[in-house]
């Protein structure tokens, strides 16, 4: 436990919104213990307990405080869920504990299987997997390597989702069944402890390839760091639209839990992460990402400032063409007065 608290990776990736003089205070401890962990325990072990704490402080625990909160106030919990009181989770201890049983299970084998994956790319590289040296990843290096990986998972999550795991029972009989009889077995919206509540070979097709193997096949190129912040990324987009609450913050993740919420009660549609590849296929339900993009441009007003942007550029050329013609008439009037003079 001491090494999933040795790194306090928050204070690196959000510290632009500090003030200058706390941002290189927090950027110099932050690689000091960064250099500190690297020279004492080996890639691997980084990455193992690395991973685990961010499924543990972004999945398990704030998946335990929604549960309590639609537990034991199920009166407030079902006004903020799609679908009311349908969606609240069983509050019997017999079905509690057997969906926190099944998910404890997933996480153990997830990191498993990211250790025994990683153990065996680097002895065929002689290297390991992933950069895990002292030099911290550049900005641009980080917005560059997350989209790749975020597009890739989105392409993975949508063909796997709705290709093997949804495919018609008559062309694969086992993974739709055993993904219908756990992650589908009530249909009413998600709750977040549902996230690793799946027959564990459809959670692993479902939730750990599309994240883990996009990493994977950048091999060396992809920073731990930048490996761990895509991570607690889809850890924490995960755990809030999966929650099934109508108030998850932002009309984009908004949009993403009620297409989830749509998704899980009637499972014709919606298989992607963000929606993308739904609105292109014409799967999606409950409305597109397009109609949330919308939303969001219309919240923000971005049209009104975009034409208040262009005239205010179209403002400050005019006021420069006319300080330029202002100039040019002074300089002919006194090129003028001299003449006259001699």
């Amino acid at each position: 436990m001491d090494l999933l608290m040795s790194v306090p990776i928050a204070s690196y990736f959000f510290s632009t919104s500090l003030t200058s003089w706390s941002t290189s205070l927090n950027l110099l401890f932050f690689y000091m213990t960064w250099t500190t962990l690297i020279l004492s325990h080996s890639p691997l072990k980084i990455e193992l307990f690395g991973t685990l704490g961010l499924r543990i402080v972004f999945w398990l625990i704030p998946s335990l405080f929604f549960l309590l909160i639609d537990t034991l106030l199920p009166s407030l919990a079902e006004t903020i869920k799609h679908n009311g009181a349908s969606a609240l989770p069983p509050r019997d201890a017999k079905s509690i504990s057997r969906l926190l049983g099944l998910a404890l299970l997933n996480l153990a084998l997830e990191t498993i299987l990211e250790g025994l994956l990683s153990l065996g790319a680097a002895l065929y590289l002689q290297a390991p997997i992933f950069r895990a040296a002292t030099t911290l990843p550049l900005p641009w290096q980080i917005g560059k390597h997350i989209a790749l990986l975020f597009a890739a998972r989105e392409v993975l999550t949508y063909y796997i989702h709705r290709y093997i795991l949804h495919a018609p029972s008559r062309n694969n009989r086992r993974l739709p069944g055993q993904h219908a009889s756990c992650a589908h077995r009530r249909r009413a919206a998600p709750f977040s402890l549902l996230l690793m509540a799946d027959h564990p070979l459809p959670f692993l097709l479902h939730r750990f390839v599309p994240l883990y193997l996009p990493a994977l096949l950048m091999q060396r190129h992809l920073h731990l760091l930048t490996y761990f912040l895509f991570f607690g990324l889809c850890t924490i987009e995960e755990t809030l639209t999966m929650s099934g609450y109508t108030i998850v913050p932002g009309i984009i993740m908004g949009g993403i839990t009620r297409r989830n919420a749509f998704h899980y009660a009637r499972p014709t549609g919606n298989f992607g992460c963000w929606g993308v590849l739904d609105w292109v296929h014409g799967t999606s339900l409950g409305g597109d990402v397009m109609k949330d993009v919308k939303e969001e441009a219309e919240k923000h007003h971005l049209k009104e400032k975009g034409e208040d942007a262009a005239d205010g550029a179209a403002g400050m050329l005019q006021n420069g063409i006319e300080g330029l013609r202002r100039s040019a008439r002074k300089r002919g009037r006194k090129s003028s007065a001299g003449w006259g003079r001699e």
